[in-house]
C-alpha cells in the first residue's frame, strides 16, 4: 500500500468526520431545543400544552419511521447523497417552523426537521466504517456520541441567549440557513469511501461467511428473539423519560414552578448535556471493567432513574437548586448516555449479519417513547388548569408521576435483559 496515498487518506478522513460530527450536533439540538423556547411558542402560537407536546414529539415520528429505510438508502443510494438531500429537508423544516403562523404549520416544520436529520447517524456509521479501521471505529463512534452532547448543550444556554435577543422564530430560521451550509459542506467534502478518490482504505473488511440476509427475514429473526423485547421496552421507557423532561417539559417546569428565567433554565438544562458527555465513556468503563456486565449496568442506571423521577414526582416544588441540577445531570448519564450500553448489549445478542436490522428496529422504540410521552404529559398539565400562563404544581406532580411509573417499568425490563458478556453467543441464524 503506497505510504503517500495512505497518508492522504489518514488526513482527509478527519475533514469528513468533523463535517458529519457537526451534523450530529444539529441532530441533538433539534431533538431537545423545544424545552427552552416552549413557553414562548405556546404564547406566540396560542397553543395548549397538549398541542406543544405534540409539536415537539412530531420530530420523533418521522425519525423513528426512517431508521430501516435509511439503511437501505445508505446501501443502495449512498450515504453522502442521502445525508445531503435530507439535510436540505431539515433546513426547509427549520425555516418553516420559524415562519409558522399557526400550530399546523409549526408541526409541519417540525416533521420536516425530524425527517431531515433522521438519516445522519446510520449513514455516518457506514462512512466511518470505510474510512477507519475496526479499532478506530469504536473510538470515532464514541467521539460522535459525545458531539451529540455538544448538540444538547447548544439547545440549552446558547439557544436561550440567542432567542432572548432575536426571538425563537429568527433563531430557527438562522439554524435553517446554517443547515443549508452544512448540506453544501457535506456534498463538497464527504466521500462514501476512499476508493472514490483513488486512495486505499484503512478499514479491514472481514470475509463474508454467511450469505446476505433479506430484510424481511432479518426483521422476523429479530422480533422472534425473546431477548429483543426487554431491551425494546427499556429503550422505550428510558428515552421517553429523557425527551419528555430534557427535551420539552423540564424548561416550562423550571420557569413555572421555580420562576427561573430563560437564561437560568438554559444553564440548568445544560447539565443534561454535561451528563451525556461524561456518562458515555464512564458507563462503558463501568460495564466493561467494574461491573463486568451489560445487565448490571442497565439495572444500576434504571434504579438511578427511579430515584430521580421519584424526586420530581413527590417533591415537585420543594427541591433545592443543587438537587435540580443533580437531577438534570443524572438524566444525561442514566437516561441518555446509558444507551451506549444498551446498544452494545443488542449487538452482542444478535449476529453481525442482522445487527443493522436489530439496530434499526431497536431504534424505533426510544423515539416512539418520546413521541408518546411528550403529548401525554402535555395533556395532563393542561387538564389541571393554569395560574395565569403557568401550569400548576399539581399538574407537574401528576405528569412527573407518569415518568416515575415509566422508570419503574424500565427497571423491571432491565431485570429481564440477557447478559452478553461471557454468555453463550449466537449463531448466524440468531439462535442462542
Amino acid at each position: 500500500m503506497p505510504p503517500k496515498e495512505m497518508s492522504r487518506t489518514l488526513r482527509y478522513r478527519w475533514f469528513i468526520f468533523w463535517s458529519l460530527a457537526i451534523g450530529y450536533v444539529l441532530v441533538f439540538f433539534h431533538r431537545l431545543c423545544p424545552a427552552v423556547v416552549a413557553t414562548d411558542m405556546m404564547a406566540d402560537l396560542h397553543a395548549s400544552g397538549a398541542l406543544i407536546g405534540f409539536l415537539s414529539s412530531a420530530y420523533f415520528y418521522p425519525y423513528a419511521l426512517m431508521q430501516l429505510p435509511t439503511g437501505l438508502m445508505s446501501d443502495s443510494w449512498g450515504p453522502r447523497r442521502t445525508i445531503t438531500l435530507f439535510l436540505c429537508l431539515a433546513a426547509i423544516g427549520s425555516v418553516l417552523l420559524g415562519m409558522a403562523e399557526s400550530p399546523v404549520w409549526a408541526v409541519s416544520g417540525r416533521v420536516l426537521v425530524g425527517l431531515g436529520v433522521s438519516t445522519l447517524f446510520v449513514c455516518t456509521l457506514k462512512i466511518l466504517a470505510e474510512w477507519f479501521s475496526a479499532r478506530e471505529f469504536v473510538t470515532m463512534t464514541g467521539i460522535l456520541m459525545a458531539m451529540g452532547g455538544v448538540g444538547s448543550l447548544s439547545a440549552a444556554t446558547p439557544l436561550a441567549l440567542v432567542s432572548s435577543h432575536i426571538g425563537w422564530r429568527l433563531s430557527f430560521m438562522l439554524v435553517g440557513v446554517l443547515t443549508t451550509l452544512l448540506a453544501a459542506l457535506v456534498w463538497r467534502i464527504v466521500r462514501d469511501r476512499p476508493a472514490e478518490m483513488g486512495w486505499p482504505s484503512p478499514a479491514e473488511h472481514a470475509a463474508v461467511v454467511d450469505p446476505p440476509i433479506r430484510l424481511a427475514e432479518g426483521v422476523r429473526l429479530v422480533l422472534a428473539r425473546p431477548a429483543f423485547w426487554p431491551l425494546a421496552i427499556w429503550f422505550f421507557c428510558k428515552y421517553g423519560i429523557f425527551t419528555s423532561f430534557a427535551g420539552l417539559w423540564g424548561g416550562p417546569y423550571l420557569m413555572h414552578v421555580y420562576g427561573a428565567t430563560k437564561a437560568q433554565t438554559g444553564s440548568i438544562l445544560s447539565l443534561v448535556a454535561v451528563g451525556m458527555i461524561v456518562g458515555s465513556p464512564l458507563l462503558g468503563f463501568v460495564s466493561n471493567r467494574i461491573l463486568k456486565g451489560r445487565k448490571p449496568t442497565l439495572v444500576l442506571a434504571s434504579s438511578a432513574m427511579v430515584a430521580l423521577t421519584a424526586l420530581l414526582a413527590f417533591f415537585t416544588a420543594e427541591l433545592p437548586p443543587a438537587v435540580i441540577g443533580l437531577i438534570c445531570f443524572g438524566f444525561g448519564v442514566f437516561a441518555s448516555a446509558v444507551a451506549v450500553v444498551g446498544f452494545a448489549s443488542a449487538r452482542e445478542i444478535f449476529p453481525g449479519r442482522i445487527a443493522g436490522t436489530c439496530f434499526g428496529l431497536l431504534n424505533l422504540f426510544p423515539f416512539a417513547g418520546g413521541a408518546l410521552l411528550q403529548p401525554v404529559l402535555g395533556s395532563i398539565l393542561e387538564s389541571r388548569g393554569k395560574v395565569g400562563q403557568a401550569f400548576t404544581v399539581a399538574g407537574y406532580r401528576e405528569a412527573f408521576f407518569v415518568l416515575f411509573l415509566s422508570a419503574l417499568t424500565a427497571l423491571a425490563a432491565s431485570l429481564f435483559v440477557k447478559e452478553t458478556i461471557g454468555g453463550t453467543g449466537v449463531d448466524s441464524r440468531g439462535r442462542a
